[in-house]
């Protein structure tokens, strides 16, 4: 199955469990009632045009229901928002990242954990097979970061490998063609591992994270290139509107 159309299940499996988080924790009634409210004050404004009382009344009208009407969605808003995010950064490094291209450096960048000083040892940077190490590390004290660039030379995926004074901290890196979840960072703490959950988290030490640049892609379906993100969203709303009515629900 191609990536572009391994999208569409998952979309609309979102779009049915949209459908019944809405059925299940909002006020149906009075999200018909506030719709029939909003309907009334649209009515009002295209009768009563050469009123002005009488439209400033119903503009009054409809921004009072329209302010009900988003908060009765709220609740479930909020309670799909921890799921939703945690879908989002699930995926992103899946169909938002492409692997590196043979021939084209990027870079690798180490945060560390306590601030750099002259006295402290650069950490060396170890590539797999496959991958060449272009530059010595670049620091950024301000940032306490360091960088290097880095090529891949053909397909490969492997182990980069952090070396400090006394720890060695790995990370997963790949290049060639095709679909794969990618980790663009490999972090330490906890909130970190939250939007980047595709590879384990650091041990304890002196780096806090470490990255790579991986290039971005969009999908390209339907004579249309997007980003998934977009198509995720068009394709859950699609399938909300085609299963409402079935499912009963009024949003």
């Amino acid at each position: 199955m191609s990536t572009a159309w391994s999208l569409l299940p998952l979309s609309i499996a979102l779009g049915a469990i949209f459908l019944l988080v809405f059925r299940r924790f909002s006020n149906q009634q009075a999200i018909r009632a506030a719709r029939r409210k909003l309907q009334a004050s649209l009515y009002e404004l295209r009768l009563f045009v050469d009123e002005p009382r009488l439209v400033l009344r119903a503009q009054m009208s409809l921004l009072w229901v329209n302010l009900r009407y988003l908060a009765l969605m709220l609740v479930p808003a909020l309670i799909l928002c921890v799921p939703v995010s945690l879908l989002l950064s699930f995926f992103e490094p899946y169909y938002g990242k492409a692997p590196l291209p043979v021939g084209d450096a990027t870079i690798v960048t180490v945060k560390m954990s306590r601030p750099l000083n002259a006295g402290f040892p650069d950490p060396l940077l170890q590539a797999p097979a496959g991958f060449v190490v272009e530059t010595p590390g670049v620091r950024v004290p301000a940032k306490g970061e360091i960088s290097w660039r880095i090529r891949p030379i053909s397909a490969a995926s492997g182990l980069l490998r952090v070396v400090l004074p006394t720890q060695i901290f790995t990370k997963r890196i790949t290049a060639g063609a095709g679909a794969s979840f990618l980790s663009t960072r490999r972090a330490r703490s906890l909130w970190q591992f939250f939007w980047h959950p595709t590879e384990d988290r650091l041990p304890p030490g002196n780096v806090a994270w470490i990255e790579i640049q991986y290039p971005s892609r969009s999908i390209n379906w339907l004579g249309m290139s997007l980003n998934w993100i977009v198509w995720l969203f068009i394709l859950s709303i699609l399938t909300a509107l085609l299963l409402k009515r079935p499912l009963r629900v009024s949003f």
